[in-house]
């Protein structure tokens, strides 16, 4: 475990860092910062990250496979045109709900775009509860809404053999499993697989390793911890030097680096003075293992 080495890559203090995704394409990190409206790549060979900005807040990222990205933007999926810095409206969820956006959100193994909404935070982690909803955009650019009644929807990630569906609503403090049907979209027979203990906190972002072990950010809680979704047990822990820890993804050559998002939002002035690197992106070598690449979006 001494061999687990933990950089701050990215140190430009996002208020909500969040949606981390490999580009094999470019060789680069895509990321968000959901408060300071704007969608990042960060080249490993530059060392300097590209941003371009959103007129609402923006929280998750992902590939498409005509080239490019889909974006979670406001109550929005929309596409992002990089060079053109061009952003255009695909649909509207949660219409009925001005309050809301998206949160987390991320592409399945069948190239649909699953993501969820809440209500905009009072404070980080306080919120009009039960107001948002989880929702599935499909390649002909339909939406279907799976459930309501949603917290803070995120960390999403689906099993090495396409089965399972796992999925996290952040105050009830649990990892949930769902039966996945591939061939629909379809979800089903919700459990959970792991309750957070106190001092992990509150669950945020999440992905999968080649192992078939989810990796989970925990926000107030500094770390990332690996589960065994079979057994519902924690078996490692990687703590970060920041405490607001929102999500996490493989990247690099061979999917064996851990890239890790931060916030910022909601510390006051001694709180960032004890944590200079909050809002930071962090790049985790030494773990021993290997993450799957990300899905594109096939619409």
């Amino acid at each position: 475990m001494s061999s687990v080495r933990i950089e701050c890559i990215v140190s430009e203090g996002f208020g909500i860092g969040e949606s981390p995704v490999w580009d094999e394409k470019e060789g680069a990190l895509l990321c968000v910062d959901i408060t300071g409206r704007k969608v990042c790549r960060w080249s490993p060979l530059t060392q300097r990250v590209q941003a371009i900005a959103v007129d609402a807040p923006v929280s998750s990222v992902a590939l498409r496979k005509s080239g490019d990205y889909v974006i979670t933007l406001g109550t929005r999926f929309a596409a992002l045109k990089w060079k053109e810095q061009l952003i255009t409206t695909i649909t509207h969820v949660d219409k009925d709900k001005p309050n809301n956006r998206f949160n987390d959100g991320k592409v399945d193994p069948a190239g649909r775009y699953f993501a969820g909404t809440m209500a905009e935070e009072i404070r980080p982690a306080v919120l009009e509860r039960h107001q948002g909803s989880l929702y599935t955009l499909f390649s002909d650019l339909s939406v279907v809404k799976h459930f309501d009644q949603v917290d803070i929807s995120n960390g999403l990630d689906w099993s090495l053999d396409h089965k399972t569906f796992f999925y996290i609503d952040s105050l009830s403090y649990s990892v949930d499993a769902f039966d996945y049907d591939l061939q629909t979209g379809k979800i089903g027979n919700r459990r959970s697989i792991y309750r957070l203990e106190k001092e992990e906190s509150i669950p945020d972002g999440m992905c999968i390793d080649t192992e078939g072990k989810l990796w989970v950010a925990c926000y107030d809680g500094g770390r990332v911890i690996r589960l065994d979704p079979e057994t519902g047990k924690r078996l490692q822990t990687v703590k970060l030097p920041v405490d607001k820890t929102t999500s996490c993804c493989f990247g690099g050559k061979d999917y064996s680096e851990m890239y890790v998002t931060s916030a910022s939002c909601g510390m006051d002035k001694e709180w960032l003075s004890r944590q200079p690197q909050a809002g930071g992106v962090f790049k985790i070598t030494g773990l021993g293992v290997k993450g799957v690449p990300p899905y594109p979006f096939a619409g």
